[in-house]
């Protein structure tokens, strides 16, 4: 593609007709994967890395950058060195923060929210919480905003090292909306950008998006200085819907207010507006949205969907590039089906005409780019894509970052030193099934197809006790293969979640959906029983073993698509956990687990 310069230093395209299309069913399939070099955790497969240099001569990276439900990604730079977060919904810790300096190999750094002082999601859905953060950073302090949904509100974090400790929230009670940002202008002025609703609405999902002066000493709004800058969205006669995520940027003396509009589904796009006075007027561009694939073949072959969410960043070398969500769905890919949730992608931008354009080479966003124009980050523990394999011995004194629970952990009910190399967890009487912090520890869904295997060493004592390892989307949409005590003899049993809410554990056994049950051979348990979870795209199966050699089947062929968040709804993926309960009654039982192994086998990669 020939590209030149116009005169305000913007690129222009000089042959239109040269721009790229992508043709998934003829060239889509991948001959590669990128992979961390080996660690203690993570088990490359034998595939191409992340950085090897391609026949071209080129590096390159793979999409999704952050593979799982990794949604709504903000991203800044400080120097050389690259921050982002994602939300992180009714999950604990609160919002992943992770750096890289080469833009495609990320370690997670922790999470900002990580003290129960600092993050209150008891009796949250999981769907609620922590919603789109926004990181910046600012004369050696990083920032980021954020909008706690069911408690809260608009609030925002500070620090001088992204590693923590971050500060306790400071509410912001007068912002209203979601997912605000801020802007630093070059006068010194602050600005706090939020999306909220009109005066008067004139359809369901009009919103507007707002700005006011922020004042970071107080960290509070300036009174008298709220303006709204966008009414309804880009195009408004159309009645745009859901206008959100809004960042500003100050580039060449234009302001540019990117946000998402659509819908964070099929409908989800990208769209930009400028001005060069940072009140507006703001002129919305003519070839809105600068990122979308609603308009691409529902049937096409490994759709990337529901694209949007976008941030930018400029690199230290004048490139820029745009992280943003997107979905992958397995077949039929027409019906939108995924597990995953909404992923991290990131893509190149050009500037055309002075607006930036999100992969302007392609109609379809990518799986594989050229790599950015940066030294190569070489990681030990660097967050994977493609297919791998991490394998968790619980041999270290705290879990990985990558571990989460639901909701805020009140009291220790976990352990990692009371059976040497084990994970112990104890039985209490909270329930996968309520809104509280149930005894489940669990690790995204990264991949279409995966294997996860556990060894467990538990003896149930009464009929209401229970452990093994779960498939979770929300309360009322999971899969728990677990053991219990039914009749006397120790039981392994798969349970599908329904709709219906209990208000008893009497309830609760009275109606739940066993799927199939097999009692257990007492002669060949030795120690551990070993399960596994199988996913296949819209099929699931369940096995365990005695010998991690021959597999006997529990149930396969059961219906994956009641974990997609097309049937379950919400804003979250598909978290695998390993699960401990007493369902309503006290008990001083508990489970461990010796190890944990995640592999993914995507035949894309």
């Amino acid at each position: 593609m020939q590209c030149q310069a116009n005169n305000d230093g913007f690129v222009t395209i000089a042959d239109a007709s040269d721009i790229k299309t992508f043709n998934a069913a003829g060239g889509s399939k991948l001959t590669g994967t990128p992979t961390p070099e080996s660690t203690t955790h993570y088990i490359p497969t034998p595939k191409p890395k992340t950085g090897q240099i391609s026949k071209d001569g080129e590096r390159t990276f793979f999409n999704p950058v952050l593979p799982g439900f990794y949604p709504d990604p903000s991203i800044c730079r400080a120097g050389e060195d690259y921050y982002l977060v994602t939300s992180s919904f009714s999950y604990y810790p609160g919002l992943p923060l992770f750096h890289s300096k080469d833009l495609i190999n990320w370690e997670q750094i922790g999470h900002a929210l990580d003290r129960p002082s600092q993050l209150n999601l008891d009796s949250l859905g999981v769907s609620q919480g922590l919603y789109a953060p926004a990181i910046h950073y600012h004369k050696k302090v990083f920032y980021i905003t954020n909008t706690l949904i069911g408690r809260g509100g608009n609030f925002i974090i500070t620090a001088t090292d992204p590693k923590g400790p971050w500060s306790d929230p400071l509410w912001i009670p007068n912002a209203q909306g979601i997912d605000p940002s801020l802007l630093f202008d070059d006068d010194g002025k602050v600005y706090w950008i939020g999306n909220g609703d009109p005066q008067s609405s004139r359809y369901d999902g009009h919103k507007v998006i707002w700005m006011q002066e922020f004042d970071p000493e107080k960290m509070d709004l300036v009174p008298g200085t709220f303006s709204i800058l966008v009414d309804a969205g880009s195009n408004p006669d159309r009645n745009p819907i859901w206008i959100e995520g809004p960042h500003m940027y100050k580039v060449k003396g234009y302001y540019y207010l990117m946000a998402a509009e659509g819908g964070t589904a099929e409908n989800h796009s990208e769209v930009i507006f400028r001005s060069n006075n940072v009140r507006g007027p703001f002129e919305s561009f003519e070839g809105n949205p600068i990122l979308t694939q609603r308009h691409l073949p529902a049937d096409r072959k490994n759709a990337i969907t529901c694209t949007g969410h976008a941030g930018l960043i400029e690199t230290q070398n004048g490139e820029w590039w745009s992280v943003f969500l997107g979905c992958r769905p397995y077949e039929p890919s027409q019906m939108n089906y995924y597990n995953t949730g909404r992923e991290t992608f990131m893509a190149p931008v050009h500037w055309i005409d002075g607006w930036p354009i999100i992969n302007p080479e392609y109609e379809e966003v990518q799986y594989m780019y050229k790599a950015p124009n940066l030294t190569e980050y070489r990681l030990k523990d660097a967050i994977p894509s493609g297919n791998f394999t991490l394998r968790e011995e619980f041999d270290t004194p705290t879990l990985p970052h990558y571990w989460i629970f639901l909701r805020t952990p009140r009291e220790k009910w976990y352990s990692l030193t009371e059976q040497k190399g084990s994970l112990r967890i104890a039985l209490r009487p909270s329930m996968i099934t309520e809104k509280c912090n149930p005894c489940f520890i669990g690790r995204r869904q990264q991949h279409l197809s995966f294997t996860a295997d556990t060894a467990m060493v538990f003896h149930p004592r009464n009929d209401n006790e229970t452990a093994g390892i779960m498939v979770f989307q929300n309360e009322k949409h999971f899969y728990f293969m677990g053991l219990t005590l039914l009749a006397g003899k120790e039981t392994l049993f798969l349970q599908q979640s329904t709709d219906n809410v209990y208000h008893s554990e009497e309830e609760f056994f009275k109606n739940r959906t066993i799927v199939t049950q097999t009692e257990i051979d007492k002669k060949a348990l030795q120690k551990s029983l070993f399960l596994r979870i199988k996913a296949e795209g819209k099929s699931l199966g369940f096995y365990y073993s005695y010998d991690q050699t021959t597999w006997n089947i529990l149930k396969e062929d059961v219906n994956n698509t009641n974990l997609s968040t097309k049937i379950a709804g919400g804003f979250v993926g598909v978290v695998i956990g390993l699960y401990a309960s007493s369902q309503g009654k006290p008990s001083s039982n508990f489970a461990d687990f010796d190890w944990f192994e995640y592999s993914g086998n995507d035949p894309l990669y």
